[in-house]
C-alpha cells in the first residue's frame, strides 16, 4: 500500500461530501478529514467549462480554508459536457433517463476542476482535467433497468463508471480517475508543491 507523508505537518481537508472522492484518497493512503463546503454553485454561462470547473472548486475551497488554520484544503467539481452543454446530476429518474439517452452511442467529456489552498500562507493552485468517454448504444430496456438500481441518481451524467455504469463504456481517452471525480495524477503532482507526497 502506498503511504502518504506530509512534510508540512498540516492537517489535510477534503472539502467534499462525495463518497467517490473520499474513497479515491483513502485508497492511496492519504490521511485527511472531510469538511463539506457550504458554497452554493452558480453556473456562469460566460465561463468556459474548464474555467467554470476551476472557479467552482476554488470557491468551495476558499470557504473551508477561512475556517481552518494550519490546513491544506482540497476541493473539486466535476461535470459532463455534451453538445457544448453542461450536464450535472439528474433531478429525478426521468431526468436520468433523458441524460442516458443523450449520451448513448456517442462521446462526451468529463471535466474536473480542483483547487488546493494552504490556509496559512494563502498559496492556491487551481487546475482542470478533461477525459473523453465513449459510450456504446444503450437500449431502452437497459436504461430502465439501470435507473431502477438508483445508481444514476446523484451522479453527474447519470452514471457511475466505477460501478454498473462501466458496462456502457467502450473506451476512454485520459485519466480514468478524473471520470470518477478526482484526477489523481494531476492532484498529487500539485500536492507535492504543498509538502505532501507519496512513496
Amino acid at each position: 500500500m502506498l503511504i502518504c507523508y506530509n512534510l508540512t505537518m498540516k492537517s489535510i481537508i477534503l472539502a467534499s461530501a462525495s463518497p467517490r472522492r473520499k474513497k479515491l484518497l483513502e485508497r492511496i493512503g492519504l490521511r485527511f478529514k472531510i469538511v463539506v463546503s457550504k458554497f452554493e454553485e452558480v453556473i456562469d454561462p460566460k465561463l468556459s467549462p474548464h474555467q467554470l470547473a476551476k472557479k467552482l472548486s476554488l470557491e468551495k475551497a476558499k470557504i473551508v480554508a477561512t475556517k481552518y488554520k494550519n490546513a491544506i484544503v482540497i476541493a473539486a467539481d466535476t461535470f459532463v459536457i455534451c453538445d457544448n452543454k453542461i450536464i450535472g446530476k439528474p433531478k429525478d429518474e426521468n431526468d436520468a433517463r433523458q441524460t442516458l439517452r443523450l449520451l448513448s452511442n456517442r462521446a462526451h467529456s468529463i471535466i474536473t476542476g480542483f483547487t488546493i489552498i494552504d490556509s496559512d500562507t494563502g498559496k492556491t493552485v487551481s487546475r482542470s482535467e478533461e477525459t473523453k468517454v465513449f459510450m456504446r448504444k444503450i437500449t431502452e430496456e437497459e436504461i430502465d433497468s439501470y435507473v431502477k438500481t438508483k445508481e444514476p441518481l446523484g451522479k453527474a451524467g447519470s452514471y457511475a463508471i466505477q460501478e454498473k455504469g462501466s458496462m456502457f463504456i467502450e473506451k476512454i481517452e485520459g485519466d480514468y480517475f478524473n471520470v470518477v471525480g478526482l484526477p489523481i495524477y494531476s492532484l498529487f503532482k500539485e500536492l507535492k508543491n504543498f509538502g505532501v507526497s507519496v512513496f
